[in-house]
């Protein structure tokens, strides 16, 4: 039984690049290059972790934020951290390194040796734009009174 091989879907994987800008510049607002931001996550009255936010670099055209999380589960498991591009001329942020791996291509045959998903790079940038979407609607910061 042959499969049809995954085509990249540039529509779907555009608007989430350009929704996770819009997330991410609100919860940076005005960061300095190496600044960090902590979005503290409460669920049923409880502190379960937090968000962290560091603006590692900042150019006319893009920046860098490494986006990261601690909670209860540190030294257990690997907690989730991921470097960030936003393009300021586009206004779109893109995920370029997840867990130290670097540059997802759009498609990967499947199986392949590192397991990617055919679709790994939109998972990727969905998944960002769910954890900062969680972060905006659960998240509470001394530095931001106006994040819900």
């Amino acid at each position: 039984m042959s499969r049809n091989a995954y085509v990249t879907d540039l529509k779907t994987l555009q608007g989430e690049c350009t929704a996770n800008y819009v997330r991410l510049s609100r919860l940076l607002g005005d960061m300095e290059v190496g600044e960090t931001r902590e979005v503290e996550l409460v669920s049923h009255g409880r502190r379960v972790g937090a968000l962290c936010l560091e603006l590692l670099e900042r150019a006319p055209y893009t920046s860098i934020v490494r986006v990261s999380q601690r909670g209860v589960l540190d030294g257990v498991l690997e907690t989730p951290r991921m470097r960030v591009h936003l393009y300021h001329d586009v206004r779109m942020a893109e995920v370029n390194d997840f867990q130290r791996q670097r540059h997802f291509d759009g498609r990967y045959r499947y199986p392949n040796a590192r397991m990617h998903q055919p679709d790994e790079k939109l998972q990727l940038n969905r998944f960002l734009g769910e954890w900062l979407d969680h972060g905006l609607a659960h998240g509470h910061s001394l530095d931001l009174p106006e994040l819900p």
